[in-house]
């Protein structure tokens, strides 16, 4: 028979670990104690509708301060005036200057070749000396004309007189009983002959003249007529001198030397240094506010100048329009054209306005509503903005001093109405 161990074995009497039980205890306490503080939040955790990261968000706090309503943005210089020069004649021309000379105003800068134009011009002022030759000799024609009809005029009236002279005499003679009567009634027909030639002389007289008259006027007029185109035509020759309209400096050249261009070509282009303005691109959104006359500051190599809107776009292209300030004052000389300068337009300015910082939040909620962030809850709220500037907006309902709101990525929240934000 084998032995087993039994006889070794003995018990063994386990006392209690009181510090054990204690550290048990203690945290069983702790537990319970922080259940009792987080319980709200747990529960408001598991009542919100989603729950996005927070590094996915952009927060901001409501502030109550100053309010500057500003446009900041980069424009380029260009010339206020900068005038395009056309063909105003086809035909060959002939280049005066090159690209970025500087030219006077009346200065010559290409001319155009044009043998048409120039045999016209001879032409037409071939046929104005004809019909002023025309008008002249209409002119002494007139006169001699006017001539013969006073001399029948004067002879008809010196007959009018010697007949009244005879009637006279053979009425005497009659009443004497020299004569019989029969010479007295032969001289009063020669009398009253003498009178109808008279009255047909002086009507004669005036309708030949006022005939003379229209004739000379409108030899007079065609001849005027003929001058104006000739005068028209001297204009287009001399318009074959392409000239500078302005100080400057010449552009772009858009014909090469000697080319051969139809009328109304481009030729070049001038550039007004004297005039120049700042032309910036403003989005749409703040092009509603800007208005001719504002004012503005331009900044570039190292000097800032005051500025004045001078022009907006009536067209929006690309969601932006475009704006144009000119100096307030006398416009730099180290400046050139397309140069890069800072732009700021100022449109409002105020003090103790409750705004937050500007975020996507504006636009994807169209400024209805926003996000309060309390204990790591997002809540939606419903509240009203006002004006907007670069990177605020103003709160005029809805909000108070101090709230904590999510200005971007609120896309995320799909419009529910509590979002837990985790870390």
């Amino acid at each position: 028979m084998i032995r087993d161990t039994s006889a070794q074995d003995r018990l063994v009497e386990v006392k209690p670990n009181r510090k054990r039980r204690l550290l048990w205890i203690g945290g069983g306490v702790a537990v319970l104690v922080l259940m009792a503080l987080f319980a709200p939040r747990i529960g408001r955790l598991f009542s919100a509708d989603a729950s996005v990261s927070g590094s996915r968000l952009a927060f901001a706090t409501v502030q109550r301060g100053p309010f500057v309503r500003d446009i900041a943005a980069e424009g380029k210089v260009v010339a206020a005036v900068s005038p395009t020069l056309y063909a105003t004649y086809g035909g060959a021309v002939t280049l005066k200057v090159h690209a970025g000379d500087a030219v006077k105003k009346g200065q010559v800068l290409a001319t155009i070749d044009s043998p048409e134009l120039t045999n016209k011009l001879a032409q037409e002022q071939s046929a104005a000396d004809a019909m002023q030759v025309d008008y002249l000799r209409a002119q002494i024609d007139a006169r001699k004309k006017r001539g013969e009809l006073q001399k029948a005029y004067d002879n008809a009236q010196i007959d009018q007189q010697g007949a009244e002279r005879d009637l006279a005499r053979y009425e005497k003679a009659f009443g004497l009983g020299a004569v019989p009567s029969m010479n007295v009634d032969k001289a009063k027909d020669e009398l009253q002959k003498a009178k109808i030639t008279m009255s047909h002389a002086k009507a004669d007289l005036g309708t030949d003249s006022n005939s003379l008259e229209f004739d000379i006027q409108s030899k007079k007029l065609a001849h005027e007529r003929q001058l104006l185109l000739v005068k028209d035509l001297q204009r287009q020759v001399d318009d074959l001198n392409v000239k500078s309209p302005v100080d400057g400096q010449v552009g772009q050249l858009f014909i090469a030397e000697r080319a051969t261009v139809a009328k109304d070509a481009q030729l070049l282009s001038v550039i007004d240094l004297s005039a120049l303005e700042v032309e910036m691109k403003v989005p749409e959104s703040f092009a509603r506010d800007l208005g001719i006359g504002m004012g503005g500051e331009i900044t570039g190599n190292g000097n800032t100048w005051k500025g004045l809107v001078s022009a907006i776009s009536p067209e929006v292209v690309n969601g932006e329009v475009a704006a144009r300030l000119r100096f307030d004052g006398e416009t730099p000389k180290q400046l050139r054209q397309n140069q890069r300068l800072s732009v700021r337009i100022l449109l409002d300015k105020r003090d103790n306005v409750l705004t937050v910082q500007r975020g996507s939040f504006v636009d994807e909620s169209g400024g209805s509503y926003a996000y309060i962030v309390r204990d790591g809850i997002a809540e939606k709220h419903p509240i009203r903005v006002g004006a907007s500037s670069i990177d605020k907006v103003e709160i005029l309902d809805g909000l108070k001093e101090g709230d904590n709101i999510v200005i971007s990525g609120t896309d995320s929240f799909k419009g529910a109405a509590r979002v837990a934000i985790s870390n």
